[in-house]
């Protein structure tokens, strides 16, 4: 199957009074850019994540936004740290004897020094936390994907139907090619018995003018290279897969036969023929970019 490389996904997944949200979306791009905007919380998940996107996508310009809920009642704990209180109480207790002072500390007046008291985030087992992230990830990811395939089944008909077109316009050119040469023999022996009046003509030079006009002219090779291609991009596109840049590559080759044939055309029709054959390859060539 043939995939697009635009696409769209989303999927929640609600478990353990915590809700995960993933999207995902994509445009064109020559390789693999994923790009993931999530809670600061979970950036410890984004190579886990970028290794399971891996699972569904070989290339595109890719955006994840990811958003997490946590329902529980319990999200922080206070942290008493009684290092830090002790050494505060031995500095106030060296303070009232050096001074003289009356030592009036009270546990409500203590507690009020920086980081004796600590507000921590509760903690989560990364595991569990994984396995749902992981599975938001995994659902937006084949709708994703699915998206992609069903975008990719228009963008194969469309393309082989191009293909199509371009196929008889080459049949055009190989059947109207032997034509060019024989309408020159007849032009050029009408217009040498025209200057030489009732002379004989001599066979010999004008088949030798004819050859090397008929050499000029020839498109032999350049058509059957480009029915080849045509039957290549066709199979490709038959057989699905990631062939985005195969199909691209054999569409630069067609361009450079169609190039050769424009160069060589013979005549007004064949010229025309051949710039429609280059119109009909740069269609084809900006359909290929939106395949994975």
């Amino acid at each position: 199957m043939i995939k697009s490389m635009t696409g769209f996904g989303r999927c929640e997944v609600t478990e353990n009074n915590r809700k995960f949200t993933v999207e995902i979306k994509s445009v064109n791009h020559r390789y693999l850019d994923v790009n993931i905007k999530m809670p600061k919380a979970l950036n410890f998940f984004e190579s886990s994540i970028r290794s399971e996107l891996k699972n569904y996508i070989s290339r595109g310009k890719v955006d994840v936004f990811v958003s997490y809920e946590d329902f529980s009642e319990k999200t922080s704990v206070v942290r008493y740290h009684r290092e830090v209180a002790e050494e505060y109480l031995g500095y106030l207790r060296r303070m009232a004897e050096e001074f003289h002072l009356e030592n009036d500390i009270r546990v409500s007046s203590l507690s009020r020094f920086p980081e004796i008291f600590t507000m921590e985030e509760a903690g989560v087992d990364e595991e569990e936390l994984w396995k749902e992230l992981c599975r938001a990830v995994a659902g937006a990811a084949q709708m994703f994907v699915d998206s992609r395939v069903a975008e990719g089944g228009h963008l194969r008909d469309d393309l082989i139907e191009k293909l199509d077109g371009m196929r008889e316009k080459v049949d055009f050119i190989s059947e109207h090619s032997p034509r060019i040469v024989a309408e020159y023999r007849r032009k050029l022996e009408e217009k040498v018995r025209e200057l030489l009046a009732d002379a004989a003509v001599d066979e010999g030079r004008l088949l030798t003018e004819v050859t090397i006009f008929a050499d000029k002219v020839c498109v032999d090779e350049e058509i059957v290279r480009l029915y080849s291609h045509i039957d290549t991009a066709q199979n490709a596109l038959s057989e699905g897969g990631c062939v985005g840049r195969k199909l691209d590559f054999i569409a630069q080759e067609m361009n450079r036969e169609a190039n050769t044939i424009l160069s060589k055309a013979g005549d007004l029709e064949t010229s025309n023929c051949a710039i429609d054959l280059k119109t009909e390859i740069e269609k084809v060539r900006e359909q290929i970019q939106n395949i994975e």
